[in-house]
């Protein structure tokens, strides 16, 4: 038979050239083929928007949210189905994600609505919400564990950085220690979580990325996502990035963060990202994040360059 390039990969958990656990990889063998993530907005607020942790939001969020209904949600959940079904006729399974702002920030009524009107749909093999730690009251905790048991779940919990000062400067609005009480909530009742970091926020250099990095693998996390820092038109972050107050990353640096990030991660965490996207419309910094699968290309060629793999220093 003949080598090729991903016969030759040391990472266990990839049947290409990644040498990373990849999303993809971890849902085939999970549900047999290709499942589609349908991003959904439910017209949440957020707890750090509207006063009761904070005002404004993130420093880096572009936050917006008009009341949904089941219905509507029902309405953006086809939607995204039939233009999924037209670039991938063989398109048919799915997992809705409720993503804007704070999803499980609402009464336990309106969340049970809400979630329960789009689980009905065909197709549908699980359900991915993004929410904080701090907001996780023990009914939705407890509701979350029962659904768990009817269908496959996924938690997604924001940490951004496990620096305590880099919170404050972004105006996150909880503590590393708040984001552990709720990271335990979920873990306690044997929900799967991913976690959300950022590269790239002000005022941190890259030994401080990789211990957010030590310390989330220290977690175990079922899952993790790494984003890049956007600056988004109409962010304070925007405005400080326009004082010089900070500069992005450039690739060669974000490429070097990931690859080392990746190399301290337990094999088994499966990675959502490892970049993000951004809108060509008001992204205002860095530019060449807009081409995604080049940096997703850089990382993978530098693995190899290294001969490395995720989890190749990780000590549990």
């Amino acid at each position: 038979m003949k080598e090729t390039q991903a016969s030759r990969n040391p990472f266990p958990h990839s049947d290409s050239n990644k040498r990373y656990h990849t999303w993809d990889y971890a849902l085939r063998k999970k549900f047999g083929g290709k499942v589609f993530k349908v991003s959904l907005d439910a017209g949440f607020s957020c707890p750090n928007i509207d006063g009761t942790r904070g005002r404004g939001g993130c420093t880096y969020c572009s936050y917006a949210f008009h009341r949904q209904t089941p219905d509507s949600l029902l309405e953006q959940f086809r939607t995204s189905q039939a233009l999924l079904h037209k670039k991938w006729p063989d398109a048919v399974q799915y997992i809705p994600y409720f993503q804007a702002n704070t999803n499980t920030y609402a009464p336990l009524d309106e969340l049970k609505a809400k979630y329960e009107a789009v689980l009905g749909e065909e197709g549908i093999v699980g359900l991915a919400v993004a929410t904080r730690a701090d907001a996780l009251p023990e009914d939705v905790c407890d509701y979350l564990a029962e659904l768990g048991k009817r269908i496959w779940l996924m938690v997604e919990l924001g940490l951004q950085t496990v620096h305590d000062e880099t919170a404050r400067k972004i105006n996150r609005g909880h503590t590393m220690a708040e984001f552990l009480e709720g990271y335990e909530k979920l873990r306690a009742r044997g929900i799967p979580v991913c976690v959300h970091i950022i590269n790239g926020l002000p005022g941190e250099d890259k030994e401080m990325m990789l211990e957010t990095a030590r310390q989330v693998a220290a977690l175990r996390p079922d899952c993790l996502k790494i984003h890049l820092l956007h600056v988004i038109e109409g962010t304070p972050m925007a405005e400080s990035y326009k004082r010089g107050e900070f500069r992005a990353l450039e690739l060669s640096e974000y490429v070097d963060i990931v690859c080392d990030q990746l190399e301290l991660l337990p094999p088994e965490t499966i990675l959502q990202r490892v970049t993000g996207d951004g809108l060509k419309e008001t992204l205002i910094a860095p530019l060449w994040s807009l081409k995604k699968l080049v940096v997703m290309n850089e990382i993978d060629k530098e693995l190899l360059r290294r001969d490395s793999w995720q989890g190749k220093f990780y000590r549990p």
